[in-house]
Parts: structure tokens; C-alpha cells; sequence
């Protein structure tokens, strides 16, 4: 190992990170596709409040896995 390299330990871990971040991307994507889907389709209040029911946990869920993954970059780029 060069003397100027990151031990693998925190490469994979940005790269792990990196990936977090992105499937949290696409499921914020995902979110934004399907309510806007709804939205278009005209549906009548109840059921586009039931759509929004559904897609807010994703929502969330999805941005939690998206900052995790940033705060795993960041961590193995500062340690790095």
C-alpha cells in the first residue's frame, strides 16, 4: 500500500455510501413519479389522499436511506 492511499476499509465504505445515496434517489424518483401519475389522472380526493398515504412512508424512507449514504461518504472521506 502506498503511503498516500485510504486503507480499503474507507474506500468501500464511500463507495457503499455512494450507493445509499442513489438507491435513495431513485426511491425519491420513484415517489415524485407516482404522485405525479396521480395528479394527472384527475383522481377524486379520498383516493388521491389514500396515494399520498401510501407514497409518504416511502417518501421518507427513502430520504433517510439517500442522508444516510451522504453521512457514510462523508464520514469515510474525512477518516479516508
Amino acid at each position: 500500500m502506498e503511503p498516500n492511499t485510504p486503507p480499503p476499509f474507507f474506500e468501500l465504505l464511500v463507495w457503499t455510501g455512494a450507493g445509499f445515496a442513489v438507491l435513495g434517489l431513485f426511491g425519491l424518483i420513484w415517489c415524485i413519479a407516482t404522485v405525479w401519475r396521480a395528479r394527472r389522472a384527475g383522481l377524486a380526493d379520498e383516493e388521491m389522499r389514500a396515494i399520498m398515504t401510501r407514497v409518504l412512508p416511502r417518501n421518507l424512507g427513502a430520504l433517510f436511506i439517500s442522508v444516510l449514504g451522504l453521512m457514510l461518504v462523508i464520514v469515510g472521506v474525512f477518516l479516508g
